[in-house]
């Protein structure tokens, strides 16, 4: 399988995109994904630098079954997990069915997180190659 994740927006706080999971060349999944602005990739206040990663399922205590990105450059532990809000994420991913500013801060959140997760737990079982684009 193989996951294109566009960036779509940024300021200073946030980034907001949407992903798209293929089979082949059929698209079998789209959520709303929400990171930390760029900061040159600094550790725990920066997103990832655009690019291809192969991502893996994994399970921990913390955040229960996710995605794990492999061979993060300068980076470790970047995951897509459940989450809706910017100040929930130390470099990682955060997955949603929609954006919607849900704690009234004046920032979109993405919403239904477990959902999304849920779901896209039961497509991509054992991980797939991702694309990232900043937009």
């Amino acid at each position: 399988m193989k996951a294109i994740l566009n960036r779509l927006y940024e300021n200073d706080i946030q980034t907001l995109g949407r992903l798209y999971l293929y089979d082949g060349i059929k698209e079998v999944f789209e959520c709303c994904t929400l990171e930390l602005p760029d900061k040159n990739n600094q550790r725990s206040i920066s997103r990832i630098c655009g690019g291809s990663y192969k991502v893996k399922r994994r399970y921990s205590q913390k955040h229960g079954w996710h995605y794990h990105i492999q061979d993060v450059e300068e980076r470790s532990w970047i995951l897509f997990h459940i989450g809706n809000y910017y100040n929930e994420i130390e470099g990682c991913i955060l997955v949603g069915t929609d954006f919607r500013d849900i704690n009234n801060d004046g920032e979109y959140d993405v919403v239904n997180s477990a959902i999304a997760m849920e779901a896209f737990l039961a497509i991509a079982r054992e991980g797939f190659d991702l694309v990232i684009n900043d937009v």
